[in-house]
């Protein structure tokens, strides 16, 4: 077996090739954009550069066949807010071989020792967790857009390296053809959003920077006092906003405003993983006619909450529940989507858990973010339960 550096035409075409080795007989899976991928390991795409540094590597067989792939990356941000820096792995696809798997870990770790990390995450992204992040374990099923999917042995690969679990993600499902969601939650809803000192607004592209203001405002709010807390990058806001614009429908992206002040964002897209298994991850010309035809066909019956934030004076407030009184009609007026995924809320966070229960989802997936510490003689520390400092 051979790694090599993905440096080249050969290599990133290479890079490309293997998750259509590894899914060449799985369904569920739906190929991501290529260029897409691409653009996250790009100095001009990718603003996580501005203070880190990404490579990737592919692996080949004595054939030169692609057998593997991974990513490695950091941000020293976010790096230092842990006992022991800490950079990522991702973008890992390989053979059910643990030698082989072993040649990417060491690559990715080695690389990542030499800009001074301690640890690595994995599989992660290389940018904000609301993309490609966690290790699917339980749910083999169609994953929601930006939702890693793997084959099961995969977990055995990382266990097999020494990879810990650092903290369980949960994704839940909600039916929205039932007819109501519980009662209760309902009267609460209409009870907080009728009250005068609050205001409700949708995203809108002609004020897309103040709503990314606003949506940073509220982020640095609401997990200020948590443990490893950074403020959010809003260049990186608006890299997302660039990058998602043939997929955001307006007003599945609420606001929640005290007297003018933004007090919570819900972020929700539609699942183009359902058009992007059609597009074999190529966005050709003749690809994205075929990506607009479908979209207009309502091919996609699927949405993916992916960001729910509020400031802490107000998570206790209904708040949450008036989100989404809001966003019912909304749903009334597009009746093909017919679920919506709730992703993801992790175990070291029961209020987010709670609240995904509390709209009537049922929990249909877990992934897990994995952690690997270079020195092998530390103690091992799963991820907090979120509480707020003191003072």
């Amino acid at each position: 077996m051979q790694i090599a550096i993905v440096n080249s035409q050969k290599t990133i075409r290479q890079f490309h090739q293997v998750p259509h080795l590894i899914y060449k007989d799985d369904p569920n899976w739906a190929c991501p954009l290529e260029a897409m991928v691409d653009n996250i390991f790009s100095p001009e795409k990718n603003p996580s550069f501005k203070n880190g540094d990404a490579t990737r590597w592919v692996l080949t067989d004595d054939n030169g066949k692609p057998i593997g792939r991974i990513g490695a990356f950091f941000n020293r941000d976010k790096a230092f807010v842990f006992e022991q820096p800490t950079g990522g792995c991702g973008f890992f696809e390989c053979i059910d071989n643990q030698e082989a798997a072993n040649l990417l870990f060491d690559s990715a770790r080695e690389w990542l020792r030499g800009h001074g990390m301690e640890a690595m995450d994995g599989p992660v992204n290389f940018g904000e967790n609301y993309m490609n992040w966690g290790l699917l374990v339980d749910g083999f099923m169609p994953q929601g857009f930006g939702m890693p999917y793997n084959p099961p042995y995969y977990l055995k690969l990382f266990e097999g390296y020494g990879f810990q679990m650092y903290f369980k993600q949960f994704s839940y499902h909600l039916d929205t053809t039932l007819p109501e969601l519980p009662e209760r939650f309902w009267k609460v809803a209409e009870w907080v959003a009728k009250k005068p000192q609050f205001s409700f607004r949708h995203f809108s592209w002609k004020e897309k920077d103040k709503f990314v203001d606003d949506f940073a405002y509220v982020y640095d709010n609401a997990w200020r006092n948590h443990e490893h807390f950074k403020p959010i990058d809003k260049d990186e806001l608006r890299d997302f906003l660039v990058n998602s614009k043939m997929l955001i429908e307006e007003k599945f992206i609420w606001y929640a405003y005290h007297e003018d002040e933004p007090i919570a964002v819900f972020v929700m897209i539609p699942d183009v993983n359902q058009i992007l298994r059609k597009l074999n991850g190529k966005l050709t010309p003749w690809n994205i006619l075929k990506l607009m035809w479908y979209k207009k066909r309502r091919t996609m019956t699927r949405t993916r909450s992916i960001i729910i934030g509020i400031s802490p004076k107000y998570q206790r407030s209904g708040i949450d529940a008036a989100i989404f009184w809001n966003l019912r009609p909304v749903m009334y007026t597009m009746p093909w989507y017919t679920e919506m995924e709730l992703s993801w809320a992790g175990d070291f966070n029961p209020k987010i858990i709670s609240l995904y229960e509390s709209v009537g989802g049922k929990h249909m997936k877990t992934h897990y973010t994995m952690r690997y510490l270079f020195d092998r003689t530390k103690p091992f520390k799963r991820a907090p339960i979120i509480t707020p400092k003191e003072g």
